[in-house]
């Protein structure tokens, strides 16, 4: 497994989401855990160390097949959120997520870090990305319109979040 690192300037870097990143990210997803119910579907399960841990290396098997991408975010080699990539090599494409500490919206970090990704995803051969968020999560859908994405529809109830089912802004962007 290569190892992948991105300068983001300011202090901030992009790096394999890998184990010793468990605690970090462990910590970081308990402190935001209420927002993030608010937008994710997995903040709503068990969040113990060992379900952190199980998790990442759920998704280190699919890096190792070339599947996926997942990083973190750090400030000055702080944990501070999260961002990734699903590729679906079939079809040509990607899907980007991301997520940050609350304290750290707002600088512009989660775009630096959105924008290496979707230069990844292309270099790998993807010609498409594909970003989902809740309807009503407007920091996220404008993230997505300053990258460039397009708002492509909307799928109706698709993301369960606790016992609700919200609509999914769909945003696409052709590379």
């Amino acid at each position: 497994m290569t190892a992948f690192g991105r300068d983001l300037g300011d202090g901030c870097t992009l790096t394999l989401r890998d184990l010793s990143t468990v605690e970090a990210v462990h910590d970081l997803v308990l402190a935001n855990l209420d927002r993030l119910r608010a937008a994710e579907p997995w903040a709503w399960g068990s969040q113990t160390l060992e379900d952190t841990s199980l998790h990442t290396e759920r998704m280190l098997a699919q890096y190792a097949m070339d599947r996926s991408l997942p990083c973190v975010i750090r400030v000055d080699d702080r944990v501070v959120g999260a961002a990734s990539l699903a590729f679906d090599t079939y079809l040509g494409q990607a899907s980007l997520g991301y997520w940050i500490d609350a304290g750290q919206e707002g600088r512009g970090i989660v775009r630096r870090a959105a924008s290496v990704l979707v230069s990844v995803a292309g270099a790998r051969g993807a010609r498409r990305v594909e970003i989902r968020t809740a309807v009503g999560n407007e920091r996220s859908r404008g993230l997505a319109e300053r990258l460039g994405f397009t708002h492509e529809g909307t799928l109706r109830g698709a993301l369960p979040l606790g016992p609700a089912r919200v609509d999914v802004a769909l945003y696409g962007r052709v590379l």
